[in-house]
């Protein structure tokens, strides 16, 4: 097995020559202005990159529809879940298709410019149904869906610069510069673990094995949008940035970023971060318990059971499945249910609830769950 294909046989690159750039600003500066969410502008980049190969911009109605009834593009190729940009009602009076519109942040120069060959409505309620499973507003998928304008403009994009002030630029490999890493180390077998939480043993432990098999581990957590309450992405940097110093073998390992806004979308989320790290040239992809979840809306192994809708090797990425690990007294080590024989008595497992009201106290939780390393960033944090 050598390095991943991109997703559809190519990377896609949607970023202008450098020369071109000042022109097509001018040009851009003179169109129609749509202003991005946060999420819309993370998707942006990523089509830019080719993160979300084979896209080329945002989804038209017939990609759109195929992705929410059959995890499948138009054309077949599987893919989870729905990118798309969006406006309201009184700003689509302004468009028509076939016209070009500058995409932006709020303010600064133009990221890029949209050619829509598509404005046509969609249903909120079956879009949410469709990709996460209900229609119940306290999920924050749910919440963002209902939130947008009630039309989707469908196109490809031409970008012209990154959104300014990115951080954690050392860590922002993008897929051609992520390939090129992984072919200059010679790894052919490389795995990836998608996280947007501190890593504790577990997950270390599930990690680890997973290195057994691969020439080398990519530490991939999103530092994209997330939802109110999850850990703000400088502080789960840091903590990542002290464990994998102290605890992994720095010839092996590498920490990046990947800049896409969480959707909480579970099952389908997992697919959509496999595809996404198979654009990176990722071989195997770690998927454990409640994958991408959010309060109780997915049963725990529902993230790995719905890789069973896709044909053996039609993702083009293997996945990795885990059970809940934990330490066990008895055993003196990590272990799971599949391995360990012992009473679940035995077994040293703490609630998130828990585990924040030790932080929150300045007590460091067992070194049996988390190393005291993460522990006391993570308690100057929250002190």
């Amino acid at each position: 097995m050598s390095i991943s294909i991109p997703h559809g046989g190519k990377l896609v690159n949607r970023f202008v020559d450098s020369n071109d750039v000042d022109g097509l600003t001018r040009k851009a500066e003179s169109l129609k202005k749509i202003v991005l969410t946060p999420r819309e502008i993370s998707d942006l980049e990523l089509i830019a990159t080719g993160v979300f190969s084979p896209l080329e911009g945002f989804m038209k109605s017939a990609d759109y529809h195929h992705v929410l009834q059959k995890m499948r593009l138009k054309n077949g190729l599987p893919w989870s879940l729905p990118i798309t940009l969006s406006v309201t009602t009184a700003k689509a009076v302004s468009l028509k298709e076939g016209m070009e519109v500058a995409l932006s942040e709020e303010t600064g120069p133009p990221l890029a410019i949209l050619k829509i060959e598509e404005i046509f409505p969609f249903d909120k309620e079956k879009e949410a149904l469709s990709a996460y499973g209900t229609n119940d507003l306290s999920h924050p998928g749910v919440a963002y869906t209902h939130s947008l304008g009630d039309l989707l403009l469908g196109g490809k994009i031409t970008m012209l610069r990154r959104p300014p002030g990115q951080a954690f630029k050392e860590n922002r490999l993008e897929p051609v510069q992520m390939r090129k890493l992984f072919e200059e180390r010679g790894w052919k077998r490389v795995v990836a673990f998608q996280t947007r939480n501190p890593i504790h043993r577990a997950h270390e432990y599930i990690q680890k094995c997973a290195l057994e098999i691969t020439d080398g581990l990519l530490l991939h957590p999103i530092v994209g949008e997330t939802k109110e309450g999850d850990i703000p992405a400088d502080v789960r940097m840091d903590c990542y940035k002290v464990l994998l110093d102290k605890y992994y073998p720095k010839n092996r390992t590498v920490l990046g970023v990947f800049p896409a806004a969480m959707r909480y979308a579970g099952p389908r989320e997992a697919i959509f971060h496999a595809i996404c790290r198979k654009n990176y040239g990722v071989t195997h992809f770690i998927v454990g318990r409640d994958h991408a979840g959010v309060g109780n809306f997915y049963g725990t192994y529902d993230a790995q059971q719905i890789f069973q809708k896709y044909d053996e090797g039609e993702l083009g990425i293997r996945t990795l499945f885990f059970e809940h690990t934990f330490f066990c007294k008895p055993c003196l080590g990590m272990i799971s249910a599949k391995t360990c024989p012992h009473d679940p008595s035995e077994r040293i497992t703490l609630s998130g609830t828990k585990v924040r009201e030790m932080l929150r106290a300045g007590t460091r939780p067992p070194l049996e769950f988390t190393r005291p390393e993460v522990a006391d960033i993570l308690i100057k944090a929250m002190s």
